[in-house]
């Protein structure tokens, strides 16, 4: 297939552009690189996607319209992959218009594009954090018009124009609900490259609600197995559907330290802070709609994938 990924230079984007790829797809990328975190992890994931042939880069805003649809006038794709959005809550709160020109904007002008084009299958990311105070463990069936970040409204308000857009326009289309995906080239922003980070250089990790809070961690490998499965998947007219992809388990924030502190050999420093009004105290979900469309694999232990960060991350920064 030939396939659009946005949003290609990103922690999943990355990987999930290499799985593609070495599956022989055609893809072709979108980012604008920007410096929501170290673009040089950017650039550097970049640089490896750029060695292959079947991968094609355009350095692009999606809410940018005249430039997207260039991409689209002069390419003919199977389908449409959006992992382009500005993600993370604390940075909601400082920077709000980028999270509503990127995420809400641009995904419009995706829809009305993939629309035009006549491209019959769209997936793109949601977000945990649309489930704000709900019940564990997190269930596709329920209601979420409650979000308590603007992240979380923002990726809420998706999932509902891709309603309307599937319907009205026959298109087959998947919202992914994530739930905190770490591993290898991950994200900066979040908790485990930031506390690996910090406890390697003595700083002293600040943790929210006392550590207390607890988070269904997706390993990154998992993710993408079952995002490829949904790729590539043959049944016909899903019409729409919101899948959560998790590892089902959740894990506390303190215990999440205790097993870097084994990994690195070292202790942390630590500073326990109030509760954040706009974070959600827990995450679980056991992903049952997943596992009525795919064969789901027994997902990475906590330990294993930790293990298997902290070795990137040693390697990679050569610590």
């Amino acid at each position: 297939m030939k396939i659009l990924v946005t949003g290609c230079a990103g922690f999943i984007g990355f990987h999930l552009t290499q799985k593609l790829i070495k599956d022989k797809n055609k893809v072709f990328g979108v980012d604008n690189l920007n410096n929501y975190y170290d673009r040089r992890l950017k650039i550097n994931r970049l640089d490896i996607l750029k060695k292959n042939k079947n991968f094609n880069f355009k350095n692009i805003d999606i809410s940018n319209f005249r430039s997207l649809k260039s991409v689209f006038k002069n390419n003919r794709f199977d389908q449409v992959i959006n992992l382009a959005a500005y993600a993370g809550v604390e940075y909601s709160l400082k920077h709000p218009e980028k999270y509503i020109y990127t995420n809400e904007l641009g995904f419009f002008f995706l829809l009305e594009l993939v629309k035009k084009y006549k491209i019959p299958k769209l997936l793109f990311a949601s977000s945990s954090s649309i489930y704000g105070l709900n019940k564990l463990p997190f269930d596709e069936r329920q209601f979420t018009d409650k979000p308590i970040s603007l992240y979380g409204a923002t990726k809420k308000n998706n999932e509902i124009l891709a309603h309307y857009y599937s319907k009205q326009f026959k298109i087959d289309i998947l919202g992914i609900r994530f739930f905190t995906v770490y591993g290898p080239f991950g994200r900066p922003d979040l908790s485990i490259f930031k506390f690996c980070k910090q406890i390697l250089k003595n700083k002293t990790l600040k943790l929210y609600n006392k550590g207390n809070n607890f988070r269904d961690f997706t390993y990154i490998d998992d993710l993408i197995s079952n995002l490829t499965g949904l790729i590539y998947l043959k049944k016909k007219n899903i019409s729409y559907k919101i899948i959560n992809i998790s590892s089902g388990k959740k894990i506390k924030i303190l215990n999440l330290v205790r097993i870097l502190e084994k990994n690195l050999n070292k202790k942390a420093k630590i500073k326990m802070e109030k509760k954040i009004p706009t974070d959600i105290p827990a995450s679980l979900s056991y992903s049952r709609e997943l596992k009525k469309l795919l064969k789901v694999k027994t997902p990475t232990t906590f330990d294993d994938g930790i293990r298997k960060f902290v070795n990137w991350y040693k390697s990679y920064y050569n610590v």
